[in-house]
Order: structure tokens, then sequence, then C-alpha cells
């Protein structure tokens, strides 16, 4: 994971950079009218000695990792030592700038992860349970088509009906404007602008992951041990939820975790369709505003968030399936 790391780190850097782009430019552009060309372009020289600009982009990187010495020639001061540079949108260091968003993304995430789960692993082995019923075929029918629909059109229409037409919650936002709640009433007010994301957010996973903890549950029914099981008297119940789920977990926390990662990919559409303040929608503005310090830092948190869930993918095995487990 480390190694994975800087490789991709190194990569990210260097792609940024390969960007056609001028940070000292852009810091000195609105005085370009205040002096004459020879004084612009000393004060253009100097902010890009300042900024390190001027150095090989190899020996940039290592600066910005923390693996070689600052523009001072002393200290250490990059992303190893908590640094990820300055937000040219807000002239903020880039760690405050992301604290809010990251806190309400992961916030969001969390929220319908939970839900998501707990809508779908139910109704996943009771449609495997009750294969081939009407109950069964009729939710293969609903999980196909939320399967099929993009976020953003589920977002639209449930925007419409629920907001537009209902008035249940509002369209977009985060906060009621200009409401200034304090205290109880202003985490209500939050709550009920989370309420429609979320449901948009499980609306569009329940089909995927109810259809994959089926076809896990229907896999392991049809094993000689369940129908021994059976044989030995047990109680349906306990065959279906100590027998079957246990061992039809495997298969399915693969997909439970990558499908989390996915959340915070697709976050980034659900924000932007509901003006959310996240890491999505703040990850588009720095895009569009060429703050690539903070889309470093962006995208930086998405790696992150990738690699520990393959650890917490490969440390699942190990809790599911005690075969996997690393003996003393």
């Amino acid at each position: 994971m480390v190694i994975v790391f800087f490789i991709i780190t190194f990569l990210m850097y260097m792609l940024f950079n390969l960007i056609p782009s001028d940070p000292a430019a852009a810091v000195v552009e609105p005085l370009r009218d205040q002096v004459d060309a020879v004084t612009f372009e000393q004060m253009y020289q100097a902010q890009r000695e300042k900024m390190g600009l001027n150095d090989p982009l190899l020996i940039r990187y290592l600066r910005w990792m923390g693996l070689y010495t600052d523009i001072d020639g002393v200290s250490y001061n990059g992303l190893l030592q908590g640094n990820l540079g300055d937000s040219s949108i807000n002239n903020r260091p880039v760690v405050d700038t992301i604290k809010a968003p990251m806190k309400n993304t992961i916030i969001l995430n969390l929220m319908s992860t939970f839900l998501t789960l707990a809508i779908t692993i139910p109704l996943g082995i009771r449609t495997a349970v009750k294969k081939g019923s009407l109950f069964d075929q009729s939710m293969q029918v609903v999980t196909i088509v939320g399967h099929s629909l993009p976020q953003y059109i589920i977002g639209l229409v449930f925007i419409y009906l629920f907001a537009v037409r209902l008035g249940w919650f509002p369209v977009s936002g985060m906060i009621s404007t200009n409401a200034g709640y304090t205290g109880f009433r202003d985490i209500l007010d939050r709550m009920w602008h989370y309420v429609l994301p979320l449901i948009v957010i499980v609306a569009a996973n329940l089909g995927s992951m109810t259809r994959y903890v089926r076809a896990a549950m229907i896999d392991v029914l049809s094993m000689d041990y369940i129908r021994t099981a059976r044989a030995k008297g047990l109680k349906e119940k306990v065959v279906i939820y100590s027998h079957a789920w246990r061992n039809a977990l495997l298969p399915v926390i693969t997909q439970i975790i990558s499908w989390f990662l996915r959340l915070f990919a697709g976050s980034i559409v659900i924000e932007d369709t509901f003006a959310f303040s996240g890491m999505g929608t703040l990850n588009v503005t720095a895009l569009n505003m060429l703050d690539y310090e903070l889309a470093i830092a962006i995208n930086l948190f998405f790696c992150i968030v990738n690699l520990l869930g393959i650890l917490l993918c490969d440390l699942a095995y190990g809790l599911v399936d005690p075969r996997v487990r690393v003996s003393k």
C-alpha cells in the first residue's frame, strides 16, 4: 500500500503539472496594469522563484511530498508533514479548505451505506429464499430498473416528485437560506437537507446490492450442507441466518466494500445535483478554477479511501472465513 501510494502521488503530481498553466502568472497578473513591463517581469520571476517553479519537476515533487528541503533549504514542509499547499481560490491552506466538505461527504456516505445495507441485505436474503415467487420476480424488475438508471436521472426525478410537486424537501443546498437556526434546530434543518440526497443514493444502489446478495444466497442455499441442516430438523431461520448467510457473506463482502468506495466517487454527481457542499462539488470547483493544489489533495483523498478499502476487504475475509486467517 505504501509503494502504491507513492506511485499514485508521483503520477498524479506529474499529470497535474503537465497541464499548461502558470501559478506565478496567476498571482501577479492583477498587478500588470499598475507597474511597467520591466517591473512586472521582475515580479513575475521573483514569484516563480518564491514558489519553486524554476526547479526541476522531480525536485518540486520531492519538495511537495516533504522528502526534499523547502525553499529555505533547511526545513521539510510537504505532504508527509501535513502540508498540502495553499488553495488559490480562497488563499487558505488546503487542509483548512477541505475540512468541512470532507466531513459532509463522509457523513453523507456513511449514512447512505448504513441505510442501503440495512435494506438490501434482508431484501436480498428474502428474494433468494422466495426464489421464483411473485415477490422475487417483482423485485427483479424493480432492481433491474433501479440498476439501469443513472444517479442524476434518479436525482432529477426525485427532486421533481418530492421537492417540486410535494414540497416535502428542499431542492438543493445544505441549510435553509437566511434562516439563522442555532443549536438543535440547526441540526434538524441540516438533516432535512440530507434526506433527499440520501434517498437518491439509496435508491440508486438498491438494485445492484440486492442482486449480489440474492445471487450469493441462492448459490449457498443449493449446497449439500444446507440440505443436511434442514434434514436434521433445524429451524428455517437458523439455517438461513446462521448457516447460509455466514457463508454467502464471503463473495458479497468484496462487493460491499467496492460499492462503498464507489459511493465516494458517485457522490460527485449527487453533490453537484443537489448543490451539496462536499468533496465532489469542491473537486469540480477546483478543476474549473485551475486550483491544482486543492484538486490534487481531493483526488489523494479518494485514492487513500480506495487503498484503505482494499485493506479492509482483506481483513474482512479473515473475519467471515476462518480458512484465510493468518495463523499465529
